[in-house]
């Protein structure tokens, strides 16, 4: 696996400045990408803003017809603190997925500096540039892109970027081996007895809580959700993932509902129910991939498991 196919700069730490509009315009082809991986409408509001690289993307997950593990081409994709897709763009939708950025759109700043001004024509003519659909009822985004962004990546390749990470600094050599010892732990058990918190249902139940934002909530023990599960620790095809359950029994704050997605690799639009996200709750890589993943996407959160606090 050759991860320097494209000088690697920027690091976890640094500062950046999202480039201006026309500097962004220079570095796309025609479908508004680079390698690939689009610039999308949402991100045209962060030019000339300063943020910091909170991760090196060596490898990502991908969430689609199956989930699995992939690479980017080139290895110059980083994420900045905090920074994730409204949706604005493509009729709303409420992924909210942690956007990827590439070095050509990014220059590395002394935070003393000063940042230039905005440019209201600028962010015109990237705007008229950007495309969001593809076909129709088909989206075009960074996740309906991300298995043309991307290769597959194997096991030995997965292993090789646990040492990449580190190495980059993503992470400690302790925090690697933490992570490598939780998968292999959950591999292990999975292999042995199954699923976590698997159920027996066959045709796994449904209730509407009708959430909304801000409401705080209870997350059910991990009898009472396990009862709402198939075979498969499923419910109506939702995976309840193994760091999930450290949130049984605990009081917690509803961010918003989840009502459509894109999904990734298809740019299907696809319609979710009687799902929400909790603060502070994401994906957990470590328990299902080698190594973990630093996408950080939200954890999806049936109102079957979850109750409203007293």
């Amino acid at each position: 696996m050759n991860l320097n196919k494209r000088t690697a700069m920027l690091r976890p730490g640094d500062v950046v400045e999202v480039k201006c509009p026309d500097e962004i315009l220079n570095t796309l082809d025609h479908e508004g990408t680079v390698d690939m991986l689009p610039f999308m409408p949402e991100m045209v509001e962060f030019c000339g803003k300063r943020f910091k690289v909170s991760q090196k993307m060596l490898k990502t997950c991908c969430f689609g017809t199956r989930s699995t593990m992939r690479r980017f081409r080139q290895n110059d994709v980083v994420l900045l603190d905090g920074l994730r897709c409204s949706g604005t763009a493509h009729d709303g939708c409420q992924k909210a997925c942690t956007i990827f950025w590439r070095e050509p759109w990014l220059r590395k700043v002394d935070i003393s500096s000063v940042p230039p001004e905005s440019d209201p024509d600028g962010n015109h003519r990237l705007l008229s540039r950007l495309k969001t659909s593809s076909i129709p009822k088909t989206y075009f985004c960074q996740a309906s892109e991300l298995l043309n962004a991307t290769n597959h990546l194997s096991r030995r390749g997965r292993l090789e970027v646990c040492f990449h990470d580190v190495r980059v600094g993503n992470c400690s050599a302790f925090q690697m081996v933490q992570r490598i010892g939780i998968w292999l732990f959950w591999r292990i058990r999975r292999k042995f007895l199954g699923q976590y918190a698997r159920g027996l249902n066959k045709s796994t139940p449904v209730e509407n809580l009708a959430l909304k934002s801000g409401e705080v909530v209870v997350v059910k023990s991990i009898q009472r959700i396990a009862e709402t599960l198939d075979a498969t620790a499923r419910n109506r095809g939702l995976f309840f993932s193994p760091d999930m359950r450290s949130l049984c029994g605990k009081e917690n704050r509803v961010i918003d509902r989840l009502d459509k997605i894109i999904v990734d690799g298809t740019g299907e639009m696809r319609n979710m129910r009687n799902t929400v996200f909790l603060e502070d709750s994401h994906c957990g890589c470590p328990y299902v991939a080698l190594g973990g993943c630093s996408r950080g996407e939200y954890a999806y959160w049936r109102e079957i498991w979850l109750r409203r606090a007293a």
